[in-house]
């Protein structure tokens, strides 16, 4: 039974990946790059296909054994995933971060919230926790928007912290820190490769890729580090 179940998630999330190359694909050529930008959807749709069954398989998801809330936890998650994964995916384009996509997740969380207030008793601290997120979330929007009329451009840093309380509202504290640190880990990482190259090539470019003074994806960074850190801690709550 739970095989049909995992069948129709793999279905769920390639089609929410189609979604996903929808935005990150946005405003690509059409000609030259068709062949290209078909496989890139493709391995988007199967990828995010993959990464819903392993979401689903850490919290140990059963149509026999698993209650509602675990399906609801679920649901929310895919809903988690999928805006985490385009605004990830965007980010590693263009270094922005999607407000319109945060805005969305936020009415997710929110909304799941709700849930929890009803289901979980008003003196649940968890329930609390999110309306002080949210909170925090809208002064972000506000000084983002005050910033951007005074500037004429996003703050990439307000983006970040917008980002990074969406990943704390779902993943809990604990998983953001472990989310922060492979994501220092990673930019660091890439660091080292840029000043290694630069100084071999001596050069602005390499191979046709621009080296000096690219920004680094914070976002596209945070994105896969908090799936990486989500899945490990599911993993070991539900299995050890």
């Amino acid at each position: 039974m739970d095989y049909i179940l995992y069948i129709l998630i793999f279905v769920i999330g390639a089609l929410c990946g189609k979604f996903i190359s929808i935005f990150v694909n946005r405003k690509q050529p059409t000609k030259q790059g068709n062949k290209k930008i078909d496989f890139v959807k493709l391995f988007i749709e199967i990828l995010t296909g993959v990464i819903f069954i392993l979401f689903a398989s850490s919290i140990k998801l059963s149509l026999i054994t698993s209650p509602v809330s675990i399906f609801i936890y679920f649901i929310v998650g895919v809903i988690y995933l999928t805006i985490l994964l385009a605004i990830a995916g965007i980010d590693k384009k263009k270094i922005i971060v999607d407000k319109s996509l945060l805005i969305i997740g936020y009415i997710c969380v929110t909304a799941y919230m709700i849930y929890l207030y009803i289901t979980e008793r008003p003196l649940d601290i968890s329930v609390y926790r999110y309306v002080i997120y949210l909170v925090l979330a809208c002064f972000l929007v506000l000084f983002s928007v005050i910033y951007l009329k005074r500037k004429g451009k996003d703050s990439y840093t307000i983006d970040i912290l917008m980002l990074s309380i969406f990943i704390i509202l779902y993943t809990y504290e604990a998983v953001y820190i472990y989310t922060v640190i492979i994501t220092l880990v990673a930019v660091a990482i890439q660091l080292i490769i840029n000043s290694i190259v630069k100084r071999k090539k001596n050069s602005k470019y390499v191979k046709g890729i621009k080296i000096e003074n690219s920004k680094i994806p914070i976002g596209f960074y945070m994105g896969v580090a908090n799936i990486m850190a989500l899945f490990i801690t599911n993993f070991t709550m539900f299995y050890l």
